[in-house]
């Protein structure tokens, strides 16, 4: 059979790409093979890890099972581009590493990209509600309360109840 490819033009981490992919391709792979994003994980492959976990327009998607045709006009937000001018890291990743969340890293880059869709909906979230927003993600370290403490903690400055 032969390959089919197709153009895809899309913003990804602010930046206006185009390039030519594989009808077949999933998000992942676009992202860390066109554009060596490696912060988004081959974890699972299948959409139960979350360690592909990204942001498209705003919104958190496992991006193994997210073509990447799919990404056509979006919008789409890697940990990469979370960082600030001059490398300077956002409040949430500061906040992992206050609260030592990150143990192997592996699973870190999917729980930020949910963590940042959780605090830009501006909600105030209970501890049961933040876990059930954090359990598409598996973490082989049980890294998991120090992960919600971090989450919680960006949530609550945020909302000014620090």
């Amino acid at each position: 059979m032969e390959k089919q490819y197709k153009l895809v033009r899309c913003k990804i981490n602010g930046k206006d790409t185009e390039t030519m992919v594989d009808v077949r391709a999933s998000l992942t792979d676009m992202l860390r093979n066109d554009y060596r994003l490696t912060s988004v994980k081959k974890g699972c492959e299948v959409g139960e890890c979350g360690a592909c976990n990204v942001l498209i327009d705003g919104e958190a998607f496992n991006s193994c099972i997210y073509l990447a045709v799919w990404a056509e006009g979006k919008s789409i937000v890697t940990v990469e581009g979370l960082v600030g001018p001059n490398g300077v890291l956002s409040d949430i990743q500061l906040a992992f590493l206050e609260e030592t969340s990150v143990q192997c890293g592996f699973c870190i880059p999917g729980f930020l990209m949910t963590a940042v869709e959780i605090l830009e909906s501006g909600k105030l979230y209970s501890d049961e509600e933040l876990r059930k927003l954090l359990s598409g993600h598996l973490c082989r370290c049980t890294g998991y309360e120090n992960i919600l403490r971090a989450v919680k903690k960006t949530m609550l400055k945020r909302l000014g109840k620090a």
